[in-house]
């Protein structure tokens, strides 16, 4: 089996309130449509473990990683902004949700697999170095990465987001590191209405208009995520997934559609053939019409698990 699919219980028992778009429906939504479309039982399955404090703080300052432990609560909710709350299932979720990508890093530098996705809630690409926003309260994708670098010494590691909101998170807390590379498109002017003034040589910012179809976001990648790549030659590639860029989604306003989602899922295998060894890690964020989610994720999935090296 090449592609992993990595999760854990908790991750249905993070529960904001009960109208909460960012809801445990998600992820039933994805395993019953991996399930009805016979993919289930061709992933290799793994228990994601929880990210420990040390993990974490690579990428988290060790006060807000003290204080997201310390205001956790027993029963109830306790806000941490406008959008993202606790509950008492919320610590495990997100511990684990950062756990799955070390160990989907650890699974994918062993060679055990070639690529993983790693079906976690809450999200976390709006996590930055010392506050939680935008319904994320770790950023899991950058623990996954700074992992990484420290524990399996890469040199040059990508991260493509395709989430409808920009990677403020990501952005903040790899923006000075010559190691990372990111490739964000997102919306904008859109929340958190940030990346459209901060592109540099490996931010990679790139803003959609709202209105934009699957045809301009693919002239967009090919345009400017492929020439930045090309000269990164990153030696692995994370990928933020979000699915709330598609053209049903409630929350967002881009028009992509189930096969631009396997057609950018087959651009990052082509970059990864090429100067990765094939290894790729993807992690859930974003995607809120629950039909939509589950057909593109699993669209998503199908890809990577194909044997097919794009060219």
């Amino acid at each position: 089996m090449n592609t992993a699919l990595i999760s854990h219980p908790d991750t249905l028992l993070h529960v904001m309130d009960g109208s909460h778009p960012e809801s445990p429906a998600r992820i039933t939504a994805i395993r019953n449509q991996l399930k009805a479309a016979g993919l289930d039982d061709r992933l290799a399955h793994y228990e994601a473990p929880q990210a420990t404090d040390e993990q974490l703080t690579r990428v988290h300052t060790a006060a807000y990683v003290r204080e997201i432990r310390r205001i956790a609560p027993k029963a109830g909710l306790v806000r941490l902004d406008a959008d993202t709350a606790m509950g008492p299932m919320s610590l495990s979720a997100t511990l684990h949700a950062s756990g799955a990508n070390v160990l989907a890093t650890d699974l994918v530098m062993s060679g055990k697999v070639k690529n993983a996705f790693c079906c976690v809630r809450p999200p976390g690409h709006h996590a930055h170095q010392g506050r939680a926003a935008g319904f994320c309260i770790f950023n899991h994708v950058a623990v996954g990465v700074a992992h990484a670098l420290e524990h399996h010494k890469l040199d040059r590691v990508a991260i493509i987001d395709f989430d409808v909101h920009h990677g403020d998170g990501t952005e903040d807390i790899f923006r000075n590191d010559p190691r990372v590379m990111l490739c964000s498109t997102f919306q904008h002017p859109f929340y958190p209405g940030t990346g459209a003034d901060s592109r540099t040589d490996r931010m990679i910012n790139v803003p959609l208009p709202a209105g934009t179809d699957g045809k301009g976001f693919r002239e967009k990648v090919e345009s400017e995520f492929a020439p930045a790549l090309e000269r990164f030659k990153p030696q692995m590639i994370y990928v933020s997934a979000g699915f709330d860029a598609h053209a049903d989604d409630p929350l967002a306003q881009l028009g992509l559609l189930k096969d631009d989602y396997v057609w950018i899922t087959e651009f990052i295998k082509a970059i990864a053939a090429r100067h990765a060894g094939g290894r790729i890690i993807s992690s859930l964020e974003g995607g809120y019409h629950l039909p939509a989610l589950a057909e593109s994720a699993v669209a998503h999935i199908r890809t990577l698990m194909s044997g097919r090296q794009p060219a």
